[in-house]
């Protein structure tokens, strides 16, 4: 699967992905001191949405757009930072707009064109460092931050066969670095097996305190289809379960096909 992110920016899976990345970051707002967040699949952190790529998919039109129109409670502050930022804000630009003057965004992109486009979109910006780096590699380089606190956003292109593998290793390995960080993996769903695998490999990695959370439109039994989406995080904050559920909801509701096996779940891999 090619997941690159122009192609598919504002989809479901990005809707999924960045509504609860906001959530998990204004909960680690809730202390004052200052927090570090790494990107390590940064893109090029904004996407039109009415021209190139994203049109060639047309995906959007299935995600973002039937969020606009008066959304529900649990996604308005997700559908109003995207109005604010006006271009469709990958994760990089979210999370710039929700740092607080002490706070600091490192972001690592590997695609020679893309790394450029974000490096001049954050030029001249002292809270934001961009990296032209392996994104596993800088699991290991850029960790711990200093400042001992943060968020680790991972979201391979899950354009070779072993990505669940190297998602696995690189949260055993961020973790290793930085045991008391957040840590966010997006991932798609298209049919079980795979998605099992990477479940299981979590639970005996030996990392505490895990919760995943997955939306599907269909029943994921067509391994050609992008039929759902996940977020596994480690080390969630305080009321993540209870509040990601009504987010997948009301994400359900606006985008949900009405297809057998559509829903969603919120689960605990492993105990805190």
């Amino acid at each position: 699967m090619n997941y690159r992110h122009a192609f598919h920016a504002g989809n479901f899976g990005d809707c999924v992905k960045h509504a609860l990345l906001i959530w998990l970051i204004r909960a680690l707002h809730r202390k004052p001191a200052p927090i570090a967040i790494l990107d390590t699949h940064a893109g090029i952190g904004r996407y039109d949405l009415t021209t190139g790529p994203a049109t060639r998919t047309g995906e959007a039109s299935r995600g973002i757009l039937r969020l606009m129109d008066d959304p529900p409670e649990a996604l308005s502050d997700y559908v109003t930072l995207v109005r604010d930022l006006g271009l469709y804000p990958g994760s990089p630009a979210i999370a710039r707009a929700l740092l607080r003057p002490r706070d600091r965004l490192m972001c690592c992109e590997l695609h020679p064109e893309d790394v450029v486009a974000l490096k001049h979109l954050f030029a001249g910006d002292g809270q934001v460092a961009v990296h032209r780096r392996d994104a596993w590699e800088a699991l290991g380089a850029l960790l711990p931050p200093a400042e001992r606190r943060g968020l680790v956003l991972i979201d391979p292109p899950f354009e070779a066969a072993d990505e669940f593998d190297k998602l696995a290793a690189g949260l055993r390995l961020g973790h290793s670095r930085f045991s008391g960080g957040v840590f966010a993996a997006w991932y798609p769903i298209k049919h079980r097996a795979p998605v099992r695998a990477f479940h299981i490999a979590m639970r005996e990695s030996g990392i505490r305190d895990i919760v995943v959370a997955e939306l599907f439109l269909r029943e994921p039994l067509d391994a050609a289809r992008l039929n759902g989406a996940g977020l596994l995080v480690v080390n969630p904050p305080y009321r993540f379960e209870a509040q990601a559920a009504p987010i997948l909801a009301a994400l359900l509701e606006r985008l949900g096909t009405r297809e057998p096996g559509e829903g969603f779940v919120v689960e605990r891999l492993a105990d805190e």
